[in-house]
């Protein structure tokens, strides 16, 4: 109805065109038109002819230039200057050198469609407008117009050459292209107006350009005149409609296109930027124009092969343009013009005209009250956060989903799909596929010749296909060659494929069968952000909400789009996105660097999220002191006792909620073998939460060792694995099988406390390991493996690590020479549960902090993640509650809470009474808080080379990193 509406609207206009408000004129319009008159008054007929050119300037070019753009300020009083490619550091630094040389202040233009970025290094990049189309949120269009003025106001910038408002109906388009926002014109126009609010309310002046429209052409106007033999009615309906919007608009400027368009100018050859019928019987007064009107370069060959530099400088003028664009040559034009004006071809109001619309425009961009640009800091204020949030915004609303058969997207069943990776295209891949692998494993499949990539691709469920192509400019080819198409189609037979494009969506008008791809998502640019969001809404992180801004064939009409849900997977962002400071949380890096320094631990890895986005995750150090090998965040780590909430308590609580025991149940109704010993009658709620007067620990290993030698007792190991010798626990080094039992005997037969209250104890780990395994008749680390960390896609979490990872990959623990004589480098370091064979409930579980924090997150989200429910929400409140507070025991059910007294420094200050965690003898911690939804992951080998360094906990190291995590809260 609203589209209805618009049309509507448009066609009324078209027969009257209402009047439009001067669209230069500012709220302090009368001291605007004083300061015009004053300037009007004292300008030379030489001067005013000035005013009319803007000349393209360079901050990369040597003094000859330099000297060349003052020369034009001072000999012929030049209007403005349009800066091209340099730094913007350098284009601050001259433009105020020019701005001090010129009597008026110059009007400073640039071509930033996408930002700074289109023509200065270390500046920031947006989305391109075709990206940009896909958005349907105009709101998030307006911030974008909003940022571009803003750092374009910052580096001396008045008007921006932005929007483009051509309408891209030709697929062939060499120039315009990605540079639109696509081929429906309401879409096109709602973005422009859009951007122009947006731009104009940070003072700087917009340019719609390429009137009358270039979007149905299929040759440059940089290289030659493109024609367009359409009628007035189809320029009016298509080309000509967002101009008259984004007049009413109050757009400041428009651009002359070099066109060639009979039914607009019947004399041949006239490119429309010379066209008096075009610029001034059309766009002034048939339009109602009131604003500036530029013409496009005039350098380029649309313009240039019509006539002689300076001709066409005339000509331009005498069309009706107010600002010549890129003359060929000055001297020549000004020339030209002062001649027609002293020969009576065009009156000093003609040329007064123009020159009060810039002047108004220089008043409305300040240049009234000019000051000189502030040269420092110039790179904090062009790039920030805001910016680096936007970005991520806009490309979270942009990406489209266009086809999605049997709901492939998003990836649910990570348990069951096994997933292969192939890239087309000759751009990278490295931040999609990084991603991917966040979620699951992904394997990368690559071979020279279609047959060997088959047949590598035969074990795979699921291939994602990625179709890379340069992000460098919007005019680089995206089209798929021959033998890519095959390869889609060969590929697809036998998978189930989902196809990629980080391209223009013109690239999938080559393929010709979409039948047996059963997903195809459109992510537009192959930038690092666009590589990361669309492998996030793969598997249901964030979803999918894009709509496709023009039309592939027949197949996939403009507008489609396919929404997704989420999952509640864990998804990767900014520490802004969730209301934390970038700058606070960087004060982390300073931490771990002491860390390292001062010989805490050789290094580790660091995960804060919020909200279920992690937002700040990095390794640091080594995997050892001799600093070969830097920690990588897919490296793994011994998580000690951190597998108490990881591996041992999932299983209970599972087991609890399957009605399997209560929180009364005894030990003794458990594990029968407990019957009749002092462990009977204690509640598995007592037990969890460490009130049952259980022994803290064991030392098991010691009766199995030498303890003058500390080497193992040969009737206990074996260095060869045997039947009866089986149980590794280090590399060449088995226990007899029967130790087990001793084991357990050993927790059956050891004294209760004497003492009541509260003691840490993890033997009763242990125990419920036995239990576990007796009741499922199961490994506990097979369960743990099934149940939860494939579903979740925890790829890492495992115990005995060397069964599916390389040595490379783990990070050594300890330098063991008091039992096992060797180095722990994949084997867990507590001796406990080494004896177990590496799996208990107390330890034994490696894991990287990514995959930590699916766990926690699962936890934090009351037992829901990924688009499975693990737990009910009432299980987890249950296990995480303080059951003996009154006592002053902090201890939810096998989950550490937060200190009671301020003096004891389990977590940080600031934690919630509902958050909870745990931490690991080898240097490991993670801790989640419901309220403020943060989730903290830090891990470390502060073990290496001995344990007996605890400087890390001395120091209260990961606590106090939460404590930063806290303080980074901006909200």
């Amino acid at each position: 109805m609203k589209k209805l509406i618009i049309a509507s609207t448009f066609l009324v206009c078209l027969a009257g065109y209402a009047q439009q408000e001067e669209p230069l004129l500012t709220t302090d319009v009368e001291n605007q038109k004083k300061w015009v008159d004053s300037i009007m008054k004292n300008l030379t007929i030489d001067q005013k002819i000035g005013q009319l050119f803007m000349v393209q300037a360079y901050s990369n070019k040597d003094k000859k230039h330099q000297n060349f753009i003052k020369k034009m300020i001072k000999q012929y009083h030049i209007g403005g200057l349009i800066f091209m490619q340099g730094t913007p550091e350098k284009q601050v630094k001259l433009t105020n050198q020019y701005q001090s040389k010129s009597k008026i202040p110059l009007l400073i233009g640039f071509d930033g469609e996408w930002g700074l970025n289109m023509r200065l290094k270390n500046t920031f990049r947006y989305p391109w407008n075709m990206t940009l189309g896909a958005v349907e949120n105009n709101t998030l269009i307006e911030l974008f117009g909003k940022q571009l003025g803003t750092h374009c106001k910052r580096v001396g910038i008045h008007i921006n050459f932005a929007p483009v408002v051509d309408i891209n109906t030709n697929p062939k388009n060499p120039i315009i292209g990605s540079r639109s926002f696509g081929e429906n014109k309401y879409n096109v126009t709602e973005k422009a107006i859009a951007f122009t609010k947006g731009m104009q309310s940070a003072g700087v002046l917009a340019n719609a350009k390429h009137f009358p429209g270039h979007g149905d052409t299929s040759t440059d106007s940089h290289k030659t005149l493109p024609f367009l033999d359409f009628d007035l009615k189809r320029l009016e309906s298509i080309e000509l409609y967002p101009y008259k919007q984004l007049f009413d608009s109050d757009l400041a400027s428009v651009m002359i296109a070099h066109l060639n368009v009979p039914s607009l100018e019947p004399k041949e050859g006239v490119p429309t930027s010379i066209s008096y019928k075009v610029v001034t019987e059309l766009l002034k007064n048939k339009m109602n124009f009131k604003g500036l009107i530029f013409t496009d370069a005039l350098n380029m060959k649309g313009a240039a092969n019509y006539a002689e530099p300076g001709a066409i400088d005339l000509a331009a003028f005498l069309a009706g343009n107010d600002i010549l664009l890129i003359p060929e040559d000055i001297k020549e034009a000004v020339k030209k013009i002062k001649t027609a004006l002293e020969n009576n071809i065009f009156n000093e109001a003609r040329l007064n005209q123009s020159v009060r619309k810039i002047l108004l425009a220089k008043y409305y961009v300040g240049l009234n009250n000019f000051v000189p640009i502030k040269e420092e800091g110039i790179k904090d204020d062009i790039i920030t956060s805001t910016d680096k949030l936007l970005y991520r915004s806009l490309m979270e609303e942009a990406i489209t989903l266009v086809k999605n058969d049997d709901a492939t997207l998003p990836i649910h069943d990570l348990s069951k799909t096994k997933i292969a990776y192939v890239k087309l295209g000759d751009s990278n891949h490295f931040n999609f596929t990084n991603t991917l692998n966040k979620y699951t494993q992904v394997d990368v499949i690559s071979e020279d010749n279609l047959t060997d990539l088959l047949q590598k691709l035969k074990p795979y469920h699921t291939v994602i296909v990625g179709y890379h192509k340069s992000n460098e400019t919007p005019w680089k080819r995206f089209k798929m060659s021959e033998d890519e198409l095959i390869w889609l189609q060969e590929i697809s037979k036998n998978h189930k494929v989902i196809l990629d494009v980080f391209a223009s969506p013109y690239a999938l008008l080559d393929i010709d069968d979409f039948s047996t791809i059963d997903a195809v998502v459109v992510s537009y640019q192959n930038s690092k952000v666009s590589q990361e969001i669309s492998a996030q809404m793969i598997f249901g992180a964030l979803e999918i909400k894009g709509k496709l801004p023009v039309s592939i064939k027949n197949i996939f009409p403009e507008g489609t789009g396919i929404t997704t849900p989420g999952l509640l997977r864990l998804s990767y962002s900014i520490p802004e996105d969730v209301g934390m400071s970038s700058k606070l949380l960087a004060k982390i890096d300073t931490v771990t660097k002491k860390v390292v320094d001062s010989s805490m631990a050789p290094g580790g890895q660091v995960l804060v999220a919020r909200y279920g986005k992690v937002i700040y995750h990095k390794s640091f150090g080594y995997h050892t002191y001799n600093k070969k090998q830097k920690v990588r965040l897919t490296d793994l780590y011994d998580l000690a006792s951190v597998t108490k909430i990881l591996g041992g308590l999932p299983l209970i609580m599972k087991s609890e909620e399957m009605g399997l025991f209560n929180l009364n149940t005894t030990l003794g109704e458990i594990l029968p073998y407990l019957k009749a010993t002092n462990k009977d009658t204690i509640t598995t709620k007592e037990a969890l939460s460490h009130t049952g007067r259980i022994k803290p620990w064991i030392p098991y290993y010691l009766e199995t060792i030498d303890i003058i030698a500390k080497t193992p007792l040969k009737e206990y190991y074996s260095t060869i694995k045997s039947k009866d010798f089986s149980i590794k626990v280090a590399e060449d080094l088995y226990l007899i099988n029967s130790y087990t039992d001793s084991i357990y005997k050993k927790i059956a037969e050891a004294p209760q406390r004497t003492e009541v209250g509260y003691k840490y104890s993890g033997l009763v780990f242990y125990l419920f390991k036995k239990y576990i395994e007796t009741t499922f008749n199961k490994k506990m680390d097979a369960l743990d493996n099934e149940e939860f960390y494939k579903p979740l896609g925890a790829t890492t979490l495992t115990y005995n690590p060397l069964n599916k990872f390389n040595p490379s990959e783990i990070v050594p623990s300890e330098i063991d020479n008091y039992f096992r004589n060797q180095t722990l480098h994949g084997h867990v370091h507590d001796m406990g549960a080494a004896m177990m064979n590496g799996v208990s409930g107390n330890a034994g579980l490696f894991g990287n902090s990514n995959d930590v924090a699916k766990m926690m997150q699962m936890y934090l989200q009351g037992g829901y993640y990924g688009g499975k429910r693990y737990f009910e929400s009432k299980t987890i409140h249950k296990f995480n509650h303080r059951y003996y507070e009154r006592d002053s025991i902090r201890r939810g059910l096998g989950f550490d809470k937060p200190q009671l007294k301020l003096e004891d420094k389990v977590t940080s200050k600031y934690a919630s009474a509902n958050s909870f965690g745990h931490s690991g003898f080898t240097g490991t911690y993670t801790w989640a808080d419901p309220e403020t939804g943060l989730l903290y992951v830090f891990l470390s080998n502060r073990v290496y080379p001995t344990m007996a360094n605890n400087k890390l906990g001395e120091r209260n190291i990961r606590t106090d990193i939460l404590d930063l995590i806290y303080e980074a809260i901006e909200e």
